[in-house]
């Protein structure tokens, strides 16, 4: 039932919790069955112009209570609603809010009954009421309030209003916490409990809260500064309507104040009441008519230092002189001397310390030395640039004690870029000057202000202007020293780039020398073809296989993988390396893992890392990666867990995610295929989600693996078994949706007929070769590929498989047989195909099942869909409709919206569900 269509109406109740909210068509139709699955079907009587001038029709609504109705209200916000149904949902909103500020006060209704209330309200509270009111549309407040009446008469907008947001007030704060605010558990329920017993109680409550006057402050300086303070005049706000304000001086007189008969009795009330937050107030009390205050040195001291803070939480509005600045604020200073040191990276390895100091600035622009003494030494107003300025005792104080703890170098840096840090608990904005300042400018934004750069001689081709662009920070990086990721998408040119670079570096003595690619066995010969292609004067070995050595090596690119590298640990760092890159540096994610520790002790000048991930599960990834191309950055594996992975994958805090990324953008390049500047040098790619039933034996056996499987969780007992099994589950359920023969392990079993997906693919691979296409199936299962390698096969398909255990020889000639047209259909699996193949031939990318991590199924679809490629790329995705596939599905888009920094843990997330979080995920729907 889509509510947004229909008016809304509210009717008031006592208590305001009972009040119901009323949806109805405009043109007084009927309501849709639906309607009792919302609320309460009903005739109510409404005054409407259905049949010419407005009069009083017996309408059917649908009646919903206070409480739930405030629920599909906010919801309407979405939508293109009624007029009614968007005025009401606006007001909802303003009660949530108001609730959210803790603008409640408990109080008793009319009929004696227990209740709460919005209120005290502020200046904008009202004028945002009142807005409210004013924009009401009659069919909003359609409930005469007399309906025998001779002429039709509607409720007031503000006062209905007003009783809205007091229902919403009364509705929400019902809980256990409720007798705590107020003393009375009759306070907790939504069941009206009579107390008329609090009565006076309730009046004590509102009394100078949202009744009566509030005292308010306008200071003056009636002179010179120097010679004379300021003077506080006692002013007199209304609670009841907070716009009406009153010097005090008119109450004494008899002046028209307009804020009531009692006016000077409720003002002296709330002079004693603001005198206990600020005893300087007290004076005032001395006096028969308290005008105004003549402030001491000491008394604005006070103010500046804090009183100003607790008198405006009292509801006391302090307003300033406006010739009185009160820009004076302070930042932190990182000193640094003018010239650059020679090795820029090595000073931030160092421990040498870096100075901090306070530094004050008026109007965002820096105190010089002399003029911060003038303030540590001066009354809290002072003159400064021709200004009077008021000096809090804070600042005074940062001006007579400037000198900081030093920070280590990298920790400047950090802060550096980006742009605060924290000082005794206070996040205080941080600037630098010297050559630190300088080189924050220069890296800050990894591809602002680059210099043109044209194609590094020897290099046989050209290159696009967003792989110049990070050419150009990969050689402004690595010559300062530091390392850097370059994270494009898959297929965006990151070899390219990187053979540029080593080619730029020769030209310089200081960074020329070998380069060593370290990368997966199955990108070897990748590497090989694209720098004999690119850099055709450059030699090139590899380093891998039998008869490998390193003998006689003078210059250009040795390639190894990383299995190698581990078993020629020695022989690799026992020489100096001109540069370092490690290629899919997501192998080397775990920084606890052997393959991590030898990368580590490998001698270079400059180390990169290629990946298009580089966060997969969590934070800890990129760490490791960063750790690694430029150590110490980031700190600690364990200081970096505390400060910034807890925040932003516990807490969701986005303060913390904007703070690491400005921290590691100038490190690391992050460039996607939807960027502007790079989606127009792509084909298009079209996604789409194919979803099949069941046959009935998967439907069998799918209902067997849940409910045997469920029934080892329930009785499992220790944590560990109960993952386990979890993830049996899970297992088994993909391998039944993919086809029978795959759960059962019936290598030699009957496939047709047995499987939806089969057969959709059956069509799929029909049309596409019909077309003279191109496929890639990507499963992540071995045992689900040889299947459909047998099913192909039988078929009559031309079609050949790559996994995991595919000598490196074999997959490079299954690469270029597939890419010369010599065999048109492609299965892979996942893990071993889905990163650093070139197949750029596929027009056509087949998930038949899918992985738990969208950044990893996207890498397999850029095997196709690349620099490169020509032609459009549609990506199938085939899903068992009603399953755990499709539930999955769901959540992987989801996950794809979260920023790289707050991905989780796939599968092994899913084993902390409860056992009734689980069986929602994995039932079939007739069975939930």
């Amino acid at each position: 039932m889509r509510l947004g269509r229909f008016a809304v109406v509210f009717q008031p109740g006592d208590p305001p919790r009972t009040g119901t909210v009323s949806f109805y068509d405009p043109a007084g139709g009927a309501l849709p069955d639906e309607c009792d699955e919302v609320g309460e079907c009903r005739e109510l009587e409404l005054a409407l112009p259905l049949d010419g001038p407005v009069a009083a029709w017996q309408v059917p609504v649908c009646a919903v209570p206070v409480g739930d109705a405030v629920r599909h209200l906010v919801a309407l916000r979405d939508e293109d609603a009624t007029p009614a149904a968007a005025f009401w949902s606006a007001v909802a909103v303003t009660g949530l809010h108001l609730v959210a500020r803790g603008r409640l006060l408990p109080g008793i209704s009319p009929n004696g009954y227990d209740s709460w209330r919005v209120g005290p309200f502020d200046v904008s509270d009202v004028e945002r009421i009142r807005a409210l009111a004013a924009a009401m549309p009659p069919e909003a407040r359609a409930v005469p309030i007399d309906p025998f009446a001779e002429q039709l008469v509607l409720p007031e907008a503000q006062g209905l209003v007003r009783a809205f947001l007091d229902a919403v007030a009364d509705t929400l704060p019902r809980t256990p916490a409720a007798p705590w605010l107020t003393g009375d558990a009759r306070f907790t329920g939504l069941d009206p409990e009579p107390v008329t017993d609090l009565r006076e109680w309730a009046q004590e409550v509102s009394a100078g809260v949202d009744t009566g006057l509030r005292v308010a402050l306008r200071l003056e300086g009636r002179g010179n500064f120097e010679n004379t303070g300021l003077t506080a005049v006692v002013r007199m706000r209304s609670l009841a309507d907070p716009t009406l304000v009153s010097d005090a001086a008119a109450l004494w007189k008899g002046d028209e104040h307009g804020l009531g008969e009692r006016a000077t009795f409720e003002a002296m009330l709330a002079v004693r009441r603001a005198a206990a937050t600020w005893q300087p107030l007290d004076r005032l009390l001395d006096e028969a008519a308290p005008v105004e205050l003549e402030l001491l040195d000491e008394d604005l001291v006070d103010l500046l230092g804090g009183a100003e803070a607790r008198l405006a939480a009292a509801g006391v509005d302090v307003q300033w002189p406006p010739q009185l600045s009160r820009e004076l604020d302070a930042r932190v200073l990182i000193g640094s001397p003018p010239e650059q040191p020679p090795d820029v990276a090595r000073f931030f390895r160092s421990a040498a310390p870096v100075t901090q100091s306070w530094q004050l600035t008026l109007a965002g622009e820096p105190l010089t030395d002399s003029e911060m003494d003038v303030v540590a030494k001066s009354r809290p107003i002072v003159r400064l640039r021709e200004q009077w300025v008021a000096v809090a005792p804070e600042l005074a104080g940062k001006a007579r004690e400037r000198q900081l703890p030093p920070l280590k170098a990298y920790d400047a840096l950090a802060a550096t870029l980006i742009g605060s840090t924290e000082v005794e608990d206070e996040r205080v904005e941080v600037v630098a000057d010297g050559w630190l300042s300088a080189l924050r400018d220069r890296i800050a934004e990894p591809e602002d202000g680059l210099e043109r750069l044209t194609a590094p001689s020897g290099l046989d081709g050209a290159l696009r202007d967003y792989q110049l662009r990070g050419l150009r920070w990969l050689e402004r990086m690595t010559s300062l020293g530091f390392g850097g990721c370059l994270a494009d998408d898959m297929g965006l040119g990151k070899t390219v780039t990187v053979i540029s670079l080593h080619l730029r570096r020769q030209a310089d003595p200081v960074h020329a020398g070998p380069t060593l690619v370290i990368c997966p066995a199955s990108v070897l010969g990748n590497w090989e073809r694209e720098i004999r292609r690119f850099a055709p004067g450059v030699p090139v070995r590899r380093f891998h296989g039998s008869a490998r050595s390193l003998d006689g090596l003078a210059g250009g690119f040795v390639l190894t993988s990383y299995g190698t590298m581990r078993l020629d640990a020695p022989a690799l760092s026992g020489r100096p390396w001109g540069m370092l890159v490690a290629d899919e540096a997501q192998y080397v994610k775990n920084r606890l893992s052997g393959t991590a520790k030898v990368l580590r002790e490998i001698p270079a000048r400059a180390r990169v890392a290629l990946t298009g991930t580089p966060v997969e599960n969590n934070l800890t990834e990129l760490w490791a990666i960063l750790d690694w191309t430029t150590p110490g950055l980031l700190d600690t594996v364990g200081a970096f867990r505390t400060r910034w992975a807890r925040p932003i994958e516990v807490d969701r805090d986005t303060t913390s995610v904007e703070r690491l990324s400005r921290l590691v953008r100038p490190f690391l390049v992050r460039r996607r295929k939807s960027d502007p500047d790079i989606a127009p040098e792509l084909p298009p790619k079209t996604v789409t989600d194919h979803l099949v039933s069941l046959t009935g034996e998967q439907t069998m056996l799918y209902r067997r693996v849940v409910d045997e499987v469920m029934a080892e969780i329930r009785s499992s007992t220790t944590s560990i078994a109960r993952r386990g099994l979890v993830l049996k589950l899970l297992v088994g359920l993909k391998q039944v949706c993919n086809h029978p023969a795959h759960y059962l392990k019936e290598p030699h079993g009957k496939l047709s007929g047995r499987s939806e997906k089969l057969q959709l693919l059956d069509d799929l691979l029909e049309t596409i070769l019909a077309e003279d296409g191109a496929a890639l199936v990507f499963t992540q299962y071995v045992q689900m590929a040889r299947l459909l390698e047998r099913h192909l096969a039988e078929r009559g398909v031309p079609a050949q498989l790559l996994h995991g255990g595919t000598p490196v020889p074999r997959r490079e000639e299954m690469v270029q047989r597939f890419q010369t047209g010599a065999v048109p259909v492609f299965l892979l699996s996942l893990r071993a195909a889905g990163t650093g193949l070139n197949l750029t031939r596929a027009d056509h990318v087949i998930h038949y099942d899918r992985w738990w991590n969208p950044a990893v199924e996207e890498q397999a679809t850029d095997r196709a869909y690349r620099i490169g490629q020509t032609k459009p790329v549609q990506v199938h995705r085939l899903i068992a409709q009603g399953t755990l596939e499709e539930r999955i599905a769901a959540l992987l888009e989801s996950k794809r919206e979260l920023a790289d920094a707050v991905l989780t843990g796939g599968e092994t997330a899913l084993t902390e569900l409860s056992d009734a979080e689980l069986l929602r995920l994995v039932q079939l729907p007739n069975e939930e």
